[in-house]
């Protein structure tokens, strides 16, 4: 398996990447504007505002994925990954422009390269604003919780943090009474690698693509979770209470069968049962558009068929 890299070349046209660096740029963003306007975490994501009825308030940190910044964020990305990735899904892909941005894109691609340019500051800030989180949460009567991987998957227990005047392992260790969980493409003994105790407040469940069944598989067996993407419809009921569809009851990845718990009903992950495969629909436009994706996808190996 290739060793992870975090800073290869990108996929940004050329003026683009020269955006903000004195060249001419087809772009009217500024992609390298530091510290990022508007802040590092977000919060109010349709699917993580679930968590607030289950009592908890989620922020996420939302860079750009793969290499789209210039930056890889994703090491184990597949092309599968990267065809279906959830970045430009909602506000994400809404008006954007020729270069494929927006002020959310460009938001993204501004903090990926400040976390790569200027991680002292880029942790320093991280720390600051999840103190603001916390603080926001207790407002409301809620529990913090946090996904630093929206949109990327890079290890965040490898990089030791300041808080307080205090050296902490990692930003883990710096908040140990708050919950953080994220999706992971790592395989579990890459990620645990070189790190001397994981720290338990750090929940990570492991993500199905096209190229990584056997890895998943062998994941299941030891007790971690696995998100997989399902053909199973979006359609909801005429009150828009629920989906139309349950997705199967039970999953074979790999020759590995396991319960199928139904992860679209909240995206407190950290809360599942231990063992299962969680169920996603696929998301895809709809009409012929979206059923070749799923179709293709279901070929791919990326969707398991419902």
């Amino acid at each position: 398996m290739p060793t992870p890299k975090y800073a290869s070349p990108g996929c940004l046209p050329r003026d683009l990447m020269n955006a903000g660096r004195g060249r001419a740029t087809s772009s009217v963003f500024d992609l390298d504007q530091r510290p990022p306007v508007g802040g590092l975490l977000t919060r109010g994501n349709p699917k993580t505002a679930k968590g607030e009825k289950l009592g908890y308030l989620t922020a996420v940190l939302h860079l750009s994925p793969a290499d789209r910044s210039g930056r890889n964020v994703c090491p184990f990305a597949s092309n599968g990954c990267r065809a279906a990735c959830l970045d430009q899904s909602g506000r994400g892909g809404i008006g954007l422009d020729r270069d494929g941005l927006n002020t959310i894109q460009t938001a993204r691609i501004r903090r990926t390269r400040y976390w790569s340019q200027n991680r002292d500051a880029f942790l320093a800030a991280l720390m600051r604003e999840i103190e603001n989180h916390v603080k926001l949460a207790g407002k409301h009567g809620l529990a913090p919780a946090v996904r630093l991987n929206g949109t990327s998957d890079l290890p965040w227990e490898r990089w030791p943090v300041n808080r307080g005047g205090e050296t902490f392992a990692n930003v883990f260790e710096a908040f140990p009474t708050i919950t953080f969980y994220d999706y992971t493409k790592w395989p579990t003994a890459r990620r645990r690698a070189g790190v001397t105790q994981w720290p338990t407040n750090y929940h990570l469940t492991f993500s199905l693509s096209e190229d990584n069944a056997e890895q998943a598989a062998i994941e299941l067996a030891s007790g971690i979770n696995v998100a997989a993407p399902f053909s199973t419809s979006t359609r909801k009921t005429r009150d828009r209470s629920t989906y139309a569809e349950n997705l199967p009851p039970l999953a074979m990845i790999a020759g590995q069968i396991s319960q199928v718990i139904d992860g679209d009903q909240t995206d407190l992950r950290f809360t599942d049962p231990v063992g299962v495969i969680v169920g996603l629909r696929a998301k895809a436009p709809v009409g012929p558009r979206g059923r070749a994706i799923i179709a293709e996808g279901i070929r791919a190996g990326f969707i398991l068929p419902a």
